[in-house]
C-alpha cells in the first residue's frame, strides 16, 4: 500500500478472535481478522482498516515512515549480548542463499540474483536464524527457570521465531515463541517477554488476572514495556 509516495507492506492475519484490529509498524501494517468472517465481510473490514491506517499515517508521516533495513558488507560485525560476530559474505550464481556459523564467524553464501532489497531481507533472516540457533539453549534455560519459579505450567516447545509484528507468542498447546529481534534487547526486557508468554499458559487473554500474574513475577514490568515501545524498533533489528 502506498501512502504519500511511501510503500508499506500490508500483512493480514486470520486468528481466533472476536474483532478486527490494525497496527502500524516501521516496516508494515498489520491487520488481524477473525477467521469466522465471510469473504465479503473480510473484504469490507480490510478496506476499512487500510483506510484507517492511511489516515493515521498522514497525520504524522515521519513517525510511521519505514526504517531502511540495515545493509551488511563483508567483514562487518555486530554484538549480541557479550559476544561479537563477524560476517563473511560470498556470492554465487544460484537460486537459494544459506548461512553457516563457525565459532563467531557467520559465513553467508548469497545468491547473486537477488536485488539489493531482497539481499538485505535475506541477510537479516539468515543472521537471525544463525544466532537464534546458538542462543536457543540459553533461552530454554531462562524460560524453564522462570516457569519453575513463578508459574509451574506445562510447556510444549520453546523456539525463536522471525516475528516482525510481535515480540512473542504462546499457542494453545503450550508452544512459546520468542522473536529473534529480542536477541538485541537487554536481558531484563527479554525476561519480561518470557514472563508475559508464560502467563498466557494460565490466562489466554490480557485480562486483569493476566496482568496480575505478570506483575507478581515482575513488579516493574511496565518499565520493560516502555523500553520496547520507545526503543524496540530501533535497537532490536538485524
Amino acid at each position: 500500500m502506498t501512502v504519500d509516495g511511501v510503500e508499506y507492506t500490508v500483512k493480514i492475519y486470520y486468528e481466533n478472535r472476536k474483532s478486527t484490529t490494525a497496527s502500524i509498524r516501521k516496516q508494515n501494517i498489520n491487520i488481524r481478522m477473525p477467521t469466522f468472517l465471510s469473504r465479503k465481510e473480510k473484504t469490507r473490514q480490510l478496506l476499512k482498516m487500510k483506510t484507517w491506517a492511511k489516515q493515521k499515517i498522514l497525520t504524522n508521516p515521519e513517525k510511521f515512515k519505514p526504517k531502511p533495513r540495515k545493509e551488511y558488507q563483508n567483514g562487518d560485525f555486530f554484538n549480541v549480548g557479550d559476544e561479537r560476530y563477524v560476517i563473511d559474505i560470498e556470492y554465487k550464481d544460484k537460486v537459494s542463499s544459506s548461512a553457516k556459523l563457525n565459532g563467531n564467524i557467520i559465513y553467508l553464501s548469497l545468491s547473486s540474483r537477488l536485488s539489493k532489497q531482497e539481499e538485505n531481507k535475506t541477510v537479516s533472516s539468515l543472521l537471525g536464524k544463525c544466532i537464534a540457533c546458538k542462543r536457543l539453549p540459553l533461552l530454554k534455560e531462562k524460560i524453564n527457570t522462570l516457569n519453575k519459579k513463578h508459574f509451574n505450567q506445562k510447556i510444549n516447545k520453546i523456539c525463536f521465531k522471525n516475528h516482525k509484528s510481535k515480540w512473542g507468542s504462546c499457542s494453545h498447546i503450550g508452544n512459546i515463541n520468542i522473536s529473534t529481534r529480542l536477541l538485541f534487547a537487554p536481558d531484563d526486557v527479554l525476561e519480561y517477554v518470557c514472563i508475559h508468554e508464560l502467563a498466557h499458559l494460565i490466562e489466554r487473554n490480557h485480562s486483569k488476572r493476566f496482568w496480575a500474574l505478570v506483575e507478581k513475577a515482575m513488579p516493574e514490568y511496565q518499565d520493560k514495556q516502555k523500553w520496547l515501545k520507545e526503543k524496540g524498533e530501533t535497537y532490536c533489528t538485524f
